[in-house]
């Protein structure tokens, strides 16, 4: 008349075990573990009341004990259960989108901080520095050279910014951070260096004397007088580094935070190294003049400039029966090379010039002037005060510049003779990787008579006489600074030609002053330490981390 037994009973479960009692309790192990499993994963809760085992007591403690290590190795919690509920794959693109950082990383981020996004950035910010600061202490000597010209092209800045590997240097996330931050030194007229280590301790002796000299200071004590003094230098030092300003692409934090977040996204150092900027006409006093007087001195300039080709077509007829009649004339090379040097003239503009005044050089002169060609050297005395800055970036991004090329008005330099001469200029530049300066006015002196002493004491100049020596010392002096001056150089546009030859064509041709004022020259990694590691051993070692 007992009831059925719906389980294993207290006495089986307590006396001597056997393998069928083994296997049925194993059986009825797996079955409550895997009924609490669902329980903890639909629910959230866990309740083990005595009122939900409808075992008798003894199997009920049993089935708990084997229970418990299930529950030990699986620890739920309030906290764990809302994390694993908020954390979706759309949160966690969201935190990726915005800090750049891999998924793993970011969920833990957010499991770490209750789900909140805010948060979850913070910390990985937090985490990002670290690794970023370890970082700083590694050979950066890879990168890219780039470059910012801003819309008009009256400013321009050039920039070196370094990387550990030139697969990096590639990406397009580096590259995209090193625009912005040559974009960042054009918008920031006042930044003059990169970071605040950078500046001039001469600068800082002097500005902190003129700040303590004040007169709001004068009645403060001391000690209070050299904290604020030190707060306000301080405060101009800051004012003039790149690293310290507001982030063009993000104002909540600066150029050096975005660059720190930069080093944890790409796993490697990141350093800008220099920047040089350009701003149009900087320095060069222009001439204020009345613009309807010069529009109206211009126009009748042209005028007269139309109607001497109409006279000289006159006289084109006659004298093209003349020279039917008159024998060809024998030009030298060595008197088209003077009268080239005398007016900038093209060399086949100087051989046609002499043939037509049989040799005579003034005479030939006389003649490119009534041309138009010879005019450069008159025009050379105005003042060039607008032009165009322009940049070359050698494919690679390894080799960059930036060149100022001056004229007299906007109209030309917007012109496209103007801005291909402009162009070929800064080309120049680089093919050239000995050029210095842009003519020899501009050597050193002190460096010229250096050069000198050194020629003049070489072993194969002593026997010389004095008087010879020194001519012989003179022409290879001329040599060594013409080889670094861009106007000597022979121009890659037309080798027939000289670069300053090649500017005064212009002036010529367009009819306004033309200077070269200045250029400045990066090359990749110059004057770096380059570490040298093996290949495999480095690739091995980043598989290893």
């Amino acid at each position: 008349g007992s009831p059925p037994n719906r389980g294993i009973s207290a006495a089986r479960l307590s006396g001597p075990p056997t393998p069928s009692t083994m296997q049925a309790s194993t059986a009825l192990q797996a079955s409550v573990a895997t009924t609490v499993l669902l329980a903890v994963m639909l629910v959230g809760t866990i309740s083990l009341a005595p009122a939900r085992v409808s075992a008798p007591m003894s199997a009920r403690a049993t089935s708990m004990a084997a229970v418990r290590p299930v529950i030990r190795h699986y620890p739920v919690t309030p906290r764990n259960m809302r994390v694993f509920a908020d954390v979706s794959a759309a949160v966690v693109k969201q935190l990726r989108d915005k800090t750049g950082v891999g998924m793993m990383q970011c969920k833990k981020a957010l499991k770490e901080s209750d789900g909140d996004l805010d948060k979850a950035e913070e910390y990985l910010r937090a985490k990002g520095i670290a690794g970023a600061q370890k970082k700083a202490g590694r050979i950066a000597a890879e990168g890219s050279i780039v470059s910012y010209i801003h819309a008009g092209s009256r400013l321009g800045v050039i920039m070196e910014v370094n990387c550990e590997t030139d697969f990096v240097s590639r990406g397009d996330s580096f590259k995209e951070l090193a625009e912005s931050f040559a974009m960042q030194v054009a918008a920031n007229p006042e930044v003059e260096y990169v970071s605040t280590d950078d500046a001039d301790p001469v600068m800082v002796a002097r500005e902190t004397e003129v700040i303590k000299a004040m007169e709001d200071l004068q009645s403060k004590p001391e000690n209070i007088r050299d904290q604020i003094t030190a707060g306000r230098v301080a405060k101009l030092v800051k004012e003039k580094a790149l690293l310290e300003q507001p982030y063009i692409m993000d104002p909540t934090k600066t150029v050096s935070q975005a660059l720190v977040e930069a080093i944890s996204k790409l796993g490697e150092n990141i350093k800008i190294r220099r920047f040089q900027r350009f701003i149009l006409g900087e320095g060069i006093e222009k001439k204020v003049g009345d613009l309807a007087k010069e529009v109206e001195e211009q126009t009748a300039a042209m005028q007269k400039q139309a109607e001497e080709k109409k006279d000289e077509k006159k006289e084109e007829a006659p004298a093209a029966e003349a020279s039917a009649e008159k024998p060809k004339v024998a030009v030298s090379a060595k008197a088209v090379k003077a009268l080239r040097d005398k007016t900038g003239a093209g060399m086949m503009d100087c051989k046609k010039a002499l043939a037509e005044s049989n040799n005579d050089v003034q005479a030939a002169e006389d003649f490119l002037r009534k041309k138009g060609i010879a005019g450069a050297a008159k025009k050379a005395g105005r003042t060039a005060a607008e032009g165009l800055v322009v940049q070359y970036i050698h494919p690679g991004s390894r080799m960059g510049v930036l060149l100022e090329l001056n004229c007299e008005t906007d109209f030309v330099a917007r012109g496209e003779k103007f801005t291909d001469l402009a162009d070929s200029l800064a080309m120049q530049v680089a093919a050239n990787p000995e050029v210095e300066y842009v003519s020899m006015d501009e050597v050193d002196p002190a460096a010229r008579e250096r050069e000198f002493q050194m020629e003049m004491s070489r072993e194969d100049l002593a026997n010389k006489p004095e008087n010879i020596r020194e001519q012989i010392v003179k022409g290879r002096v001329d040599k060594i600074f013409k080889e670094r001056a861009l106007l000597e150089q022979d121009y890659i546009m037309d080798n027939s030609k000289t670069v300053g030859q090649a500017v005064k064509e212009a002036i010529a041709n367009i009819g306004e002053n033309i200077v070269v004022r200045r250029f400045t020259k990066f090359k990749l990694g110059e004057g770096l330490e380059k570490k040298a590691d093996n290949f495999a051993e480095e690739v091995a070692a980043q598989m290893g981390q």
